[in-house]
């Protein structure tokens, strides 16, 4: 090759590297300059000052810069939040509200969101993002009217209430000390709900109201005003053998294998799984109808002598020390061994599995909140699912779980909080606190 070619050669070379270079720069630098992803929620049409909006910033490439949100309205520009970052920011959530004092009025407005990122290409343009979300300002709470109810509620029983709502809502229901149990919208229009008395409240707590909460979060209450009849329960004291820890604990060593006494496995078999068990039952009770499934008064377990009650404190004892305190929260009910339990209502099964403390367990869904309990059974007839009627055997009663002995626990629940059965065996009960209000519907 003649030393023209070489030069010719050479000066290619050079200039593809350059070319590489600058390419390399500009995509380094382009990438550099990628704006971050905004996501702003609640995306819905309405909101008010109450409303949280969640705003999450991700960048890519470059670290977070700045964020500003401005809310603006009929030619009105507020910019109520900003924020500089400083380190290698990548993501960041914000939840905020639009401040009451901004002076907004009810009407359509919009927020805008702009953020950067930190990079020298945000200077010709890149490196920004930004989103706009329109919607109207609703600042008008729903009106809660209140149609039907009952006077007196049992401590540790059962009340419902019928009302109205002047505009949709999100979130309705009624709230009992920390307990909210949900409404439902019948036929009519008006909502229906079932609420408790916890046996624990005492009656001078007792203050149940309606809460509404419309789609722009608007919230409205109104106070019920029920006479709260006091209860006097059980005291019990009860003697836990070591038979009984022997052939009972098994059943639950595999859950507890770091105890290695069957009293260490039952303390907190008592305790711990319990507690799991009873907030167990407010999950299982969000799967209910919309509608009553059931009509008139609930079953008992046919020629069955009543043994615990509901509410019946209980100290436990193994060899003269005191080594748990509970409550029962069911009524037990015992006929001959294996007897067949019938379905104390018509309803859906919701549950029908061995159940920590109540052994092999069904539970009904019987609509609005409203479900029943059989536990200890020595064998299980329905599935997760079935349709059940008044009357149908739904399995034998047994001594599974911590069953001293063959019998039925019968627990009646409402919004997942265990009240009396007793009351929904009483058909005259059912007629003045349930029928007379539902009829309406």
């Amino acid at each position: 090759m003649d030393n023209k070619g070489s030069g010719n050669f050479l000066r290619i070379a050079v200039i593809v590297v350059i070319v590489t270079i600058i390419a390399a720069g500009v995509v380094f630098f382009m990438r550099h300059g990628t704006p971050a992803t905004l996501s702003l929620t609640p995306k819905g049409n309405m909101a008010s000052f109450n409303t949280d909006f969640s705003l999450t910033l991700s960048a890519k490439n470059s670290p977070l810069k700045t964020l500003k949100v401005t809310a603006s309205q009929d030619g009105k520009r507020i910019e109520f939040l900003e924020r500089s970052f400083t380190g290698n920011i990548m993501e960041h959530t914000e939840v905020f509200r639009i401040p009451r004092e901004s002076g907004f009025k009810e009407g359509p407005m919009e927020l805008t969101v702009v953020a950067t990122v930190d990079s020298w290409m945000s200077l010709i343009g890149r490196g920004k993002s930004s989103v706009v979300l329109p919607f109207t300002l609703d600042l008008t709470p729903p009106r809660i009217n209140v149609t039907s109810g009952v006077h007196n509620v049992n401590q540790g029983g059962s009340g419902a209430v019928s009302f109205t709502v002047s505009k949709p809502v999100e979130r309705v229901g009624v709230a009992v000390g920390e307990h909210f149990f949900n409404a439902y919208q019948q036929k009519s229009g008006d909502y229906f709900c079932f609420f408790a008395m916890p046996f624990d409240m005492a009656p001078a707590d007792f203050k149940p109201k309606v809460i509404a909460r419309d789609n722009a979060g608007n919230e409205a209450t109104q106070s019920l005003f029920i006479f709260a009849i006091p209860k006097n329960f059980k005291f019990d004291k009860l003697n836990v053998s070591e038979s009984f820890l022997n052939d009972k604990m098994s059943q639950y060593t595999a859950q507890f294998p770091a105890e290695k006494s069957p009293l260490e496995v039952y303390k907190r078999v008592n305790n711990e799984l319990r507690q799991k068990n009873v907030d167990e039952l407010k999950r299982v009770a969000q799967d209910t109808a919309s509608a009553p499934l059931w009509s008139g008064a609930f079953l008992r377990l046919p020629n069955a002598a009543g043994r615990a009650g509901f509410g019946d404190a209980r100290d436990y004892y193994f060899d003269g020390e005191k080594i748990d305190h509970q409550t029962h929260m069911g009524v037990d009910l015992a006929s001959l061994a294996n007897a067949p339990v019938p379905a104390a209502n018509t309803g859906r099964v919701v549950l029908a599995e061995f159940f920590g403390i109540y052994g092999n367990c069904v539970i009904i869904d019987h609509g609005l909140g409203v479900q029943s309990l059989y536990s200890h059974l020595d064998a299980m007839d329905v599935a997760k699912g079935a349709d059940v009627q008044k009357g149908q055997i739904i399995g034998k009663t047994g001594t599974t779980g911590l069953a001293g002995g063959d019998h039925l626990h019968f627990g009646m629940i409402i919004g997942g909080i265990q009240v009396s059965p007793v009351e929904w065996w009483d058909e005259h009960w059912i007629q003045d606190n349930v029928l007379k209000h539902l009829s309406k519907q």
